[in-house]
């Protein structure tokens, strides 16, 4: 039985309770703190009526105080909702409406993101009266066994309805971290990990699970720029990183990177968001380390198909798989279909990823019909992407048969943009896709036909969007054209509309 994360961490503070755990800042944790710290935050949520099964919402930058609830909550029976700070007001109160914590802490600077929601569960500012709290309780071991079907997290992702839903994660979900880090890339107890995306992200919380996993250090930064990534690398001697395009790419772009010592870093993960083969060369000669591609969604729980060090080879005759994000890992079955048929497609043709795991979410919180929608009976999750697979087992993903649209790692929903223009006056039609931005990857660019009178302009259609949307989900382009290219039956193809040609002629 592998272990849960929880189980591990118990392990190490029994095992090396001494050996750095986490640090941020000045303050390190061992493994015994952190363990401790999880008993007195099982503690203080029983003493303010969380039971087993609630949910404990948490808004805050990346702080250790994410890790101290995750594993606070598992001792609890309760479920940790990190939420996205980087969201509008509106958002977190719809998402709270849906979730409806037990509990709600966030940090000062966060407060006014609660100021449209409507609950009666208390809240704590995790800055000032969360410390207190949780240091008034007591550290004693809680003896509640936490079973792998036990839900751990919910992590929210707007839904292509542009309607936020809930991703149910359970520790048993969680608990392959600990093959991937020791498996796959090459973790161990000496292992020095940077964890710099947000841990509301699974890119944040769950890789950032990955030393713990082994009994290494993790080592949290709030903004992965690139002189946060290289104070960290140069004063923790860094060993392991998981990096989006967009972050490598302004790393890269440093003053002087080329001759910092980096030869402590033993390895960079990358994904969430496509890359360029020219960016990935560049990355390989500067850092001279171990790479590996990572694909994975929230819905899998994080990876589940990864590249090898050695497929990183620029100039060997397999240079062409820096195209690829490598091949399934050996407990994720995984297969190409026709979206419309549902049958397998043949090597070398383009059907949609399919996969199945232990990793596969328990579903869409309080949204069966979605669940269903997206993972069968069988287990079988469908991600919505476009890929073919060669001969020897590589995937190469192709496009997205949803219309998502990535964005220096972020997840965007065109639809959730489009409702909200909608009800800009002036506005007749719109439609939102992804065009090509050279540090993002992606941007949107919303494409508007203007009702006839209308005098919309390009700055009044972005400060409507970012008075309703988290700014990274606002079109940082917009153009006014006669019509949108629609399909008998109405539908909008969007994948027509993809291309300066088709802009340039419609405008």
């Amino acid at each position: 039985m592998v272990p849960t994360l929880p189980d591990l961490l118990r392990h190490f503070a029994r095992t090396t309770p001494a050996a750095p755990c986490v640090s941020f800042g000045q303050e390190t944790l061992d493994f015994l703190a952190l363990e401790r710290r999880s008993n007195r935050v099982a503690a203080l949520l029983h003493d303010h009526g969380v039971n087993p099964g609630d949910r404990v919402a948490f808004i805050a930058r990346n702080l250790p105080e994410h890790y101290e609830l995750f594993y606070g909550c598992a001792r609890a029976g309760a479920i940790l909702l990190p939420l996205n700070w980087r969201l509008s007001p509106g958002e977190v109160a719809q998402i709270i409406n849906d979730a409806q914590p037990a509990l709600i802490l966030v940090a000062d600077e966060f407060l006014p993101l609660l100021k449209e929601t409507q609950t009666a569960c208390p809240v704590i500012v995790s800055d000032r009266e969360y410390v207190i709290m949780r240091d008034a309780t007591s550290a004693a071991e809680q003896g509640r066994t936490i079973a792998r079907d036990d839900v751990a997290l919910i992590l929210y992702t707007s839904g292509t309805t542009g309607q936020p839903k809930g991703v149910v994660l359970t520790h048993g979900n969680l608990a392959l971290v600990d093959r991937m880090a020791r498996e796959k890339w090459g973790f161990s107890s000496a292992s020095v990990n940077l964890v710099a995306l947000p841990l509301f992200h699974i890119g944040g919380i769950g890789y950032g699970m990955m030393a713990l996993s082994q009994g290494g250090h993790s080592v949290i930064v709030q903004q992965p720029s690139p002189e946060a990534v290289i104070a960290s690398i140069h004063q923790h001697h860094i060993t392991h990183l998981f990096l989006v395009p967009a972050v490598l790419q302004t790393l890269l772009d440093a003053p002087g990177v080329d001759t910092m010592d980096l030869t402590s870093v033993q390895r960079i993960m990358y994904g969430a968001a496509p890359i360029t083969e020219q960016l990935v060369k560049r990355a390989i000669r500067v850092f001279g380390c171990q790479f590996n591609h990572a694909y994975g969604m929230t819905e899998t729980a994080g990876t589940v198909i990864t590249s090898e060090p050695a497929d990183h080879d620029p100039g060997g005759p397999l240079a062409h798989r820096l195209r690829s994000c490598g091949r399934p890992v050996p407990w994720v079955e995984l297969d190409l279909v026709d979206p419309t048929t549902g049958a397998s497609v043949a090597t070398g043709e383009v059907g949609e990823v399919c996969v199945r795991s232990p990793m596969i979410m328990a579903g869409y919180w309080q949204k069966p019909s979605e669940t269903l929608a997206a993972k069968n009976a069988d287990g079988w999750l469908k991600t919505g992407d476009a890929a073919l697979m060669d001969v020897d087992g590589y995937v190469y993903l192709q496009d997205r048969y949803k219309d998502m649209i990535i964005s220096g790692g972020e997840n965007i929903y065109p639809t959730e943009i489009e409702n909200v223009l909608n009800n800009l006056p002036g506005v007749s039609e719109v439609a939102v896709i992804g065009v090509p931005h050279d540090k993002w990857g992606e941007t949107p660019c919303a494409c508007i036909v203007p009702t006839g009178d209308a005098a919309l302009t390009e700055s009044a259609v972005v400060a409507f969007a970012r008075d309703h949307l988290a700014h990274y989900k606002c079109p940082t382009k917009v153009v006014f054209v006669r019509s949108l290219p629609r399909t008998a039956a109405g539908k909008v193809m969007k994948r027509a509309m993809r291309g300066e040609a088709w802009i340039k002629d419609h405008t």
